[in-house]
């Protein structure tokens, strides 16, 4: 049996050097003479036509499962039918081009991919038309095999790769053949949930910056889309791998350090147009630094500026602020993975390119992407940028080389992840998970607990009361209907009065346990009491009469997904003022929230224990004493722990009590300015403000559609 040849490092497309830079040895000399050229031409083809018969009956050693290397042959005809041209109007959302019901086994939020076996594809001649396999395409067979994603069982495979390798179209010889070759596959279905990996695509002369093969309804990753030739939220961007630069290692830079060079290009066999517009910067100034290869010689580790001095490549690279990445023929450049590496500021001179992975890296904090017509400009454009802006795109390039790119595994297993998160949004990395540097000395997330907390064991409501007892009975009335209810406990903060015999509480068909503390003190509505088994609590004040069950219950999920934060229901928002170089509490109805009040909120166990045990200094006693902003201090305590703000759930904005409006606190007009001198005494005691804004609301699905109620999942919302 053949076995296709394997090709190494078939990716490198500098410009015009297609089909120059095959292999990885870097030559050091060559004279492009034509008798020697021809002489080269007949010896290789005589070599080929002399080891041809070795070939024959040889098998690569391959790094793959055995279930990847099947001994079957497949013999097209002329008839065998082709796959559909690529369908333009695919997105993510269009379910005739993606069937989404197949993810999801077994609840798991991890996609399973399956990979075709590498077989051998004959035409009815006998010919070989098995593209040849790279080790690049290989090597990201391996290791997406090796990876959780992948499944030996195609039944229950949510996505299917082909082991054709369509990395570089310039080794597609025959699109016709391979478009037969998809179409044969058994679970090809017009290319519905199939993922072809192509990084360099289109050929010359016309180098379209898309796979440019009858590929149907697959979803494409590739590494050289235009925002007009991407299939938003169908296909993925990625980078173009350099496997020329993959054995070089680049002694690390600290971003504080000065660069020589403020400018630099290194690219060559450009636009003439855009040489030229590139050799005036650099008489323009001298810290614009030009170069290209030198002479006739072809060595990809060196590079020689017009006057040929040398210099090493792409060490040069790590000794400027920003490098130039200007298109060639195709959009994709390598060279934007040499930047990377140098943890140089790339500016991207390429109108409508979409930059690797774009749909979840924000470029504009570690890149400049400016307008092919502004090249000349680009000096006086990039001298706007501050100091403290290059010291951060420089910390960002380098998180995002190693993060992501420095590897053809990150760079694969980076897509897969992508693909994963649109398939399963409610689990999906958010943008600071794929943007924000770790910063070691951040405090992380102390919850220890999956993603989603687990729904079995429930809630605890704890009801912090005094004397209330029809709104109280109210209020468990109403909890007591929540499905996911495990158990009721009452603080009773009232030490001059004995709750009421167990005989007059509602019967809720839960368990309902009445603690009696020693003082008063709204701390108590905080302390993690044995008595409470859960990990989820529903904080409650006995006068919050107006939730309905349903309101609660949708609570409770959303804090399942959200664990490690504060998720309720009434909301405030702290604001800077100026005049008055303070900070002050608003209770007005914004878009923006930065708490929400514990009167109605749900949060984790844990944060009771650090409430009571963990808070800075004396806040813990301050709120005691002053018998106010224990909701303020616990917001402080949970965003300062975990850095997330906290959700507000469901429409409803009015949570007073008809019955309780004279007794409330927060009737008195002074409420206000104490609550605020409560924040300005909080960030003293924290030394920062830990509280974050955001405009996010978590409703139900379908709340506001007039659809009948069987069809919605909580039907008993409030209103505004």
């Amino acid at each position: 049996m053949k076995s296709p040849m394997q090709v190494t490092g078939p990716l490198v497309a500098e410009h015009h050097l297609e089909t120059a830079v095959m292999a990885r040895k870097k030559w050091t000399s060559f004279y492009p003479t034509a008798g020697i050229c021809l002489l080269l031409f007949i010896f290789v083809n005589i070599t080929v036509w002399w080891l041809a018969p070795s070939f024959v009956g040889s098998k690569l050693s391959r790094n793959l499962p055995p279930e990847l290397q099947s001994p079957d042959t497949v013999t097209l005809t002329t008839s065998s039918p082709e796959a559909d041209p690529r369908d333009l109007n695919c997105t993510f959302h269009n379910f005739t081009c993606l069937e989404v019901y197949h993810c999801g086994y077994d609840d798991k939020t991890v996609i399973s991919i399956y990979i075709y076996p590498i077989q051998q594809y004959y035409d009815e001649m006998g010919n070989d038309i098995t593209p040849p396999m790279s080790r690049e395409f290989e090597e990201m067979l391996r290791v997406i095999s090796q990876s959780p994603y992948y499944t030996k069982d195609p039944e229950t495979a949510c996505f299917f790769i082909p082991s054709i390798d369509l990395l570089n179209q310039n080794w597609v010889k025959s699109p016709h053949q391979i478009s037969q070759i998809l179409a044969s596959l058994k679970w090809w279905n017009l290319g519905k949930n199939h993922l072809l990996f192509n990084m360099l695509p289109g050929t010359s002369p016309d180098y379209t910056n898309y796979l440019s093969l009858n590929t149907s309804k697959a979803m494409v990753v590739g590494g050289g889309f235009s925002s007009i030739t991407y299939r938003r939220t169908f296909d993925v961007t990625v980078a173009v791998y350099n496997p020329l630069l993959e054995d070089v290692h680049l002694q690390p830079t600290s971003p504080l350090e000065e660069r020589k060079w403020f400018l630099v290009s290194t690219q060559f066999g450009l636009n003439s147009v855009y040489k030229t517009k590139i050799e005036g910067l650099a008489k323009a100034d001298t810290k614009v630094l030009v170069v290209e290869r030198c002479g006739q010689t072809f060595n990809y580790s060196v590079r020689c500026d017009s006057q040929g001095h040398e210099f090493a490549y792409p060490g040069i690279l790590q000794e400027a602020t920003f490098c130039l990445v200007v298109r060639g023929n195709r959009l994709g450049q390598p060279s934007l993975m040499d930047v990377l590496m140098a943890g140089c500021i790339p500016v991207v001179v390429a109108d409508g390119y979409l930059l690797p992975f774009h749909e979840v890296l924000d470029w504009t904090r570690a890149s400049v992407h400016i307008h092919e017509e502004e090249l000349s400009d680009v000096l006086a454009i990039l001298k706007n940028y501050s100091m403290e802006r290059v010291l951060d795109m420089r910390k960002q390039v380098q998180f995002y080389w190693e993060r992501y790119f420095n590897s053809l595994a990150n760079i694969t297993l980076t897509a897969v992840k992508i693909i994963n998160d649109r398939v399963f949004p409610f689990d999906a990395r958010t943008y600071d998970q794929w943007n924000e540097l770790p910063n070691k000395k951040a405090i992380k997330s102390p919850l220890f607990l999956p993603l989603r907390a687990p729904k079995s064991l429930g809630f605890t409501a704890v009801i912090l009361t005094y004397d209330r007892i029809d709104s109280l009975f109210q209020v468990v009335r109403q909890v007591g209907k929540v499905p996911s209810l495990a158990k009721i406990i009452v603080v009773w903060n009232n030490q001059e009065k004995v709750p009421p015999p167990i005989s007059d509480w509602p019967n809720t068909g839960k368990p309902i346990k009445v603690i009696t503390t020693k003082y008063n003190r709204l701390s108590n509505r905080f302390y993690p009491y044995d008595e409470i088994e859960t990990e989820c609590i529903l904080a409650l004040d006995d006068d919050i009469v107006m939730l309905t069950p349903d309101e609660i219950e949708f609570g409770f999920e959303v804090w399942r997904e959200n664990p490690d934060r504060l998720v309720g229901y009434p909301s405030r928002l702290h604001i800077w003022k100026n005049d008055s170089q303070s900070y002050s509490y608003e209770s007005e109805w914004m878009n923006a929230i930065s708490m929400v009040l514990t009167g109605a909120a749900f949060h984790h166990k844990y944060f009771s224990y650090m409430y009571t045990y963990g808070m800075p200094g004396n806040l813990k006693q301050w709120v005691d004493e002053h018998i106010n902003c224990e909701d303020i201090a616990m917001n402080f305590l949970v965003t300062n722990v975990t850095g997330k703000a906290p959700i507000k759930v469901v429409p409803r904005k009015k949570f007073k009590c008809p019955e309780c409006v004279k007794e409330m606190l927060s009737a008195d007009m002074s409420h206000m300015v104490e609550r605020s001198e409560c924040i300005n005494y909080f960030v003293e005691l924290y030394g920062s403000m830990p509280l974050r804004p955001i405009e996010f609301r978590a409703d139900p699905c379908l709340y506001k559609d007039k659809l009948p109620g069987v069809l919605k999942k909580y039907t008993d919302l409030g209103t505004l």
